[in-house]
């Protein structure tokens, strides 16, 4: 008996092990379903990972090597790529080729390490012209590969809602001429806080299309799950594509009781969701110090709190793919 126990026991490890190694082999193309989304064979999936910071501010930490370290030891199924288009010296608008170059080097990581990437235009403004000539290249460059997810408009502010899903309707009927399945996330005003706005009026003749909501846990409470709850039972759906344990600010101290009530929140929904994020600043949502290595191999000092908290959610719900 204690021959086969050993047995069942190793095949168990092992399955994880290959369906864990082999992330989007196993799972492939995505889709939504309603408000979930799902795997090729149309099984609920949770992506969960971390985002990078601004690339045009931290542009070190762009490479595959530090990708690879995100799966291997955070246990991320996804990484999300910060492409700064105004802000840092090294944004898209003063600088383009620099920043595909950057956004590509995680993009390539994460298709190596056979997870999923969310290409982020991360912007609170919007720049038509330049997202649709950023979005068509990479739509017919990354089209073939089930990993890529498209994040078209990072936090809108001020604008309103007509002015994103007019926004947003030009930059998926760019995206979907090179690439018709995969998933595209949308933003609603209010730095994504607004889903209700996007309830009342959501973009159609489009699949795959999903809505992002933003939280900061010492900031946002109950009334922001609430809001975001009515929206998924009315029939939007959500993935949590930014989100952290501190102040919306990215500072002040962690309040993880809150943050742990978004989590619990999330993993009842099934909602996707990413952590913010991996850079340097001097800042709690930085999950790293300046002694962090720009290619991963972080030690356990190189970790700030915020980053060794996130790093146990992941490999706490992250096993359970």
């Amino acid at each position: 008996m204690k021959a086969k126990t050993y047995f069942f026991t190793l095949t168990l490890l092992l399955m994880f092990f290959i369906s864990n190694a082999q992330f989007v082999k196993h799972h492939g193309q995505l889709g939504v379903s309603g408000t979930q989304l799902v795997d090729k064979n149309n099984n609920p999936i949770v992506l969960r990972g971390m985002s990078f910071g601004w690339h045009s501010m931290w542009p070190r930490f762009y490479n595959e090597k530090a990708v690879s370290w995100l799966k291997k030891d955070f246990n991320c199924n996804v990484v999300r790529a910060a492409m700064g288009i105004e802000l840092g010296e090294y944004s898209y608008m003063k600088d383009p080729k620099f920043s595909k170059e950057k956004i590509e080097a995680v993009i390539k990581g994460a298709i190596k390490a056979d997870i999923y990437v969310i290409v982020d235009w991360h912007s609170h403004n919007i720049n038509l012209n330049e997202a649709k000539g950023f979005f068509a290249e990479i739509s017919k460059k990354y089209s073939k590969y089930p990993n890529i997810i498209y994040e078209i408009f990072n936090e809108p502010d001020h604008e309103s809602w007509a002015e994103v899903k007019a926004y947003s309707e030009e930059i998926i009927k760019v995206i979907r001429e090179n690439d018709p399945k995969n998933i595209i996330l949308v933003g609603s005003p209010h730095w994504d806080q607004d889903v209700d706005l996007a309830l009342a009026d959501p973009i159609l003749g489009y699949h795959n299309i999903m809505y992002t909501m933003h939280f900061y846990a010492a900031t946002h409470g109950k009334d922001l799950r609430d809001k975001t709850d009515k929206a998924i039972e009315s029939g939007l759906p959500i993935f949590i594509s930014e989100s952290a344990g501190m102040e919306a600010s990215g500072d002040g101290p962690l309040d993880l009781k809150a943050w742990q009530e978004y989590i619990d929140w999330m993993e009842a929904r099934k909602l996707s969701w990413i952590t913010w994020s991996v850079s340097d600043k001097d800042e709690t949502c930085s999950i790293l110090k300046k002694s962090a290595k720009s290619e991963g191999n972080w030690k356990e000092e190189d970790l700030k709190e915020s980053g060794t908290k996130v790093r146990e959610f992941l490999r706490k719900y992250n096993t359970q793919e």
